[in-house]
C-alpha cells in the first residue's frame, strides 16, 4: 500500500515518488516511473538496495535474526512441523487440515516415479559426473516428457507441475548418487515419508531390506525445512527471472538449480566441512582464528557470517541440535563436531567476530551432518537443491500469478566506447 512521498531532487528539480509499506520490513520507494520522470536510471550491483517483486512467501530480518515462512517462525517449523507440511505452508498460504495433509502427501507420494525412459536420459552422462550437472539436465528434460502440464496460463497445469517437482525431485537426487557410486536404482517405495524414502532410494540396495533409522530421517527432513525457502535470493530470483519470460516451470528450476551450483551460494556447507576437517582438532583452534584475522592470509573461516543475517542464522541453532542427535544415534565419534563446537564457542567469545557480527550460519553445521549420514561433498549442493525446490515452485506460483508481473529487464551503466564509424578490413 501506498504511504508518504519520497522527494528525489536531480539537476536542480524536484521529483516524488510514492513510498509502499509491507506487512514486515523497511518501508519502499517505488521507483517504477523513475526512467521516464527524470531520463535516469538507479546503479545498483547485485541488488543490494532493491526489492524487485512484492512477495508473501518469507520474510527474513537480518539484523534481529529472524526468518519467517508465510509468518511462522523458522524455529517453530523445523521443531514441531514436517517438511511436507511446510511445503504445504508455502505453496497454498496457511497450515493444512488433517484432510488436506494427508491429501497433499498423497498426491507428492503418487508423483515420486520418473518415467523409465529418464533410466537411458542418466546412462548418457559420464559416471563422474557431478550430481549438480545431473539434476539440471534431468530437470530440464522433464518437460519433454510432461507435456500435460506444462501451460503456465492454466493453474491446474502449475499446479500439477508444481506437485511432478516436488514429487519427483528427491528421486531424481537419489539416482544421481547411484549413478555415480554404479549401483542400481531405486523405486520409490509409497509406504514410506517424503524424507524417508529418499534415504532409502539414496542408500539403499536391491538386495536387502533398508532401515530408516528415525533420528536420521527426522534430521534430514529438519535440513529440507532449513533450507525450503530464502527470500530473494540469487537461485530463487534466477526462477522468477526464467518465469517472467513465460518459459515453461520444468526449465525455471532447472535454472534455480545451475545458480545453486554457484559455489558463492550453495556450496558454502562442503567449505565449512572441508575447513573443519583442515583444522583437524580443538587445539588447533587459535592458529586458525589469528589467521583468519590477518588481512594478509586470505585464509577466512566459512560457515560465519551470510549476505542478510547480521545476528545469530536463526536456522544455525536448530542445527546445532540436531548434529548431536544424529551422532548419538549413528554412534559416531568424529573430532569435526567438537572441533565445531569449540570454533564456534571461541569465536562467539571473541571480540573481532563480535564486533564484525560474524556468527555461525546453517551451513556450519549442515555439512557436518551430512557427512555423518553418509553423503559424499558432491551431493551436498544436490540436497540443497531438493530441498529449495519447494521454494522455487511456491515464489514461481505467486509470480506466474502476480497480475503485475512483467517481464525481467535489468538496465545498465554502459561503460564502452561511443558512436564510431566502421573502417573496412583493408583500411586498418
Amino acid at each position: 500500500m501506498a504511504d508518504k512521498q519520497a522527494e528525489l531532487t536531480v539537476g536542480g528539480e524536484n521529483f516524488d515518488f510514492p513510498t509502499l509499506k509491507g506487512s514486515c520490513g523497511p518501508d519502499v520507494i517505488d521507483i517504477r516511473k523513475l526512467y521516464g520522470k527524470t531520463d535516469r536510471f538507479t546503479f545498483d550491483p547485485g541488488y543490494k538496495s532493491t526489492a524487485s517483486c512484492e512477495s508473501a512467501l518469507t520474510f527474513i530480518d537480518g539484523q534481529e535474526g529472524v526468518l519467517l515462512h508465510r509468518g511462522y517462525p523458522i524455529g517453530q517449523l523445523a521443531e514441531n512441523s514436517s517438511f511436507m507440511e511446510v511445503a504445504y505452508l508455502l505453496l497454498n498460504g496457511e497450515l493444512p487440515s488433517q484432510d488436506e495433509y494427508a491429501d497433499f502427501t498423497n498426491t507428492i507420494t503418487y508423483h515420486t516415479m520418473l518415467h523409465d525412459q529418464m533410466r537411458q536420459f542418466y546412462q548418457g552422462f559420464r559416471r563422474d559426473a557431478h550430481p549438480m550437472a545431473i539434476m539440471c539436465g534431468v530437470v530440464g528434460a522433464l518437460s519433454s516428457f510432461y507435456h500435460d502440464s506444462t501451460d503456465i496460463s492454466d493453474p491446474e497445469h502449475r499446479k500439477i507441475s508444481s506437485h511432478r517437482l516436488i514429487a519427483k525431485m528427491p528421486t531424481i537426487a537419489a539416482w544421481a548418487y547411484k549413478y555415480a557410486v554404479g549401483q542400481p536404482f531405486m523405486q520409490p517405495d509409497n509406504s514410506l515419508s517424503y524424507t524417508g524414502n529418499f534415504l532409502r532410494m539414496t542408500f539403499g540396495v536391491p538386495a536387502e531390506e533398508y532401515e530408516v533409522v528415525p533420528a536420521v530421517e527426522k534430521a534430514m527432513d529438519r535440513i529440507f525445512i532449513l533450507h525450503a525457502d530464502h527470500e530473494q535470493n540469487a537461485s530463487t530470483s534466477t526462477v522468477r527471472l526464467a518465469g517472467s519470460s513465460g518459459a515453461n516451470p520444468f526449465a525455471c528450476i532447472s535454472a534455480g538449480i545451475a545458480c545453486l551450483w554457484g559455489p558463492a551460494h550453495g556450496g558454502a556447507n562442503e567449505a565449512a566441512l572441508n575447513m573443519l576437517r583442515e583444522i583437524g582438532t580443538p587445539d588447533r583452534i587459535p592458529h586458525y582464528i589469528e589467521r583468519a584475522k590477518d588481512k594478509n592470509d586470505p585464509f577466512r573461516l566459512m560457515g560465519f557470517g551470510h549476505r542478510v543475517y547480521k545476528n545469530y542464522d536463526p536456522r544455525a541453532t536448530v542445527m546445532q541440535k540436531t548434529v548431536r542427535e544424529v551422532f548419538d544415534a549413528l554412534k559416531v565419534n568424529d573430532p569435526v563436531f567438537e572441533t565445531a563446537l569449540k570454533l564456534e564457542e571461541m569465536a562467539l567469545n571473541d571480540p573481532y567476530f563480535q564486533e564484525k557480527k560474524l556468527f555461525p550460519n546453517v551451513d556450519f553445521y549442515s555439512g557436518v551432518i551430512l557427512s555423518a549420514i553418509g553423503f559424499p561433498t558432491t551431493m551436498f549442493t544436490a540436497l540443497f537443491a531438493l530441498a529449495r525446490t519447494v521454494g522455487w515452485v511456491a515464489q514461481w506460483n505467486e509470480m506466474i500469478s502476480d497480475p503485475g508481473q512483467v517481464i525481467g529487464r535489468p538496465r545498465q551503466l554502459y561503460t564502452g566506447p561511443t558512436q564510431r564509424d566502421y573502417v573496412p578490413l583493408d583500411k586498418r
